[in-house]
């Protein structure tokens, strides 16, 4: 049994995916993305659920320390719980999600690609006065790069390769 990301539920042959762990939060996603294989995942024998508010917390400490925090969605955290607290590797192409399952302890295979072997380390730079910190556990997440303001001189700080 695997944890398996979105990406996995949309293009794997539908019967690779019967049987395996899914989160409860992928559910509404998949009926946006694509109903019609919603309707079929649905269908399946899938073992469906939630990660607790401690095992979602102990992904969101890994991701903070890699620095991958703020680009992680609710559901990539609850994929990434999920797959540690089962002891179990995790389906994704997703090079963040891959970064912080490898030091989370967690066995990563890929959809469709291989890559994203390397461990990366992201931290905040001010685009302004250049100061860098770390991500913290509180970071607000986005998809944008501009995660705060700098403290020091209030230009946007953006993620960045340590």
């Amino acid at each position: 049994m695997a944890v398996l990301d979105t990406s996995a539920l949309l293009n794997w042959p539908i019967e690779r995916c019967r049987g395996q762990l899914v989160s409860i939060l992928q559910q509404q996603e998949l009926s946006r993305v694509d109903e019609q294989r919603w309707m079929l995942i649905d269908s399946l024998d899938m073992d469906w659920r939630m990660a607790s508010e401690g095992e979602r917390q102990s992904i969101l400490d890994v991701a903070a320390k890699t620095g991958d925090l703020p680009r992680l969605s609710d559901v990539d955290i609850d994929l990434l719980a999920l797959a540690h607290a089962n002891q179990t590797n995790l389906v994704t192409d997703d090079y963040r999600m891959k970064n912080v399952a490898r030091e989370a302890g967690i066995d990563v295979q890929g959809v469709m690609t291989t890559g994203g072997k390397k461990q990366w380390k992201w931290v905040l730079r001010c685009i302004g006065c250049r100061q860098t910190e770390e991500v913290s556990s509180e970071a607000q997440r986005s998809k944008r790069d501009d995660v705060k303001a700098c403290d020091r001189c209030g230009a946007p700080m953006k993620l960045k390769r340590a």
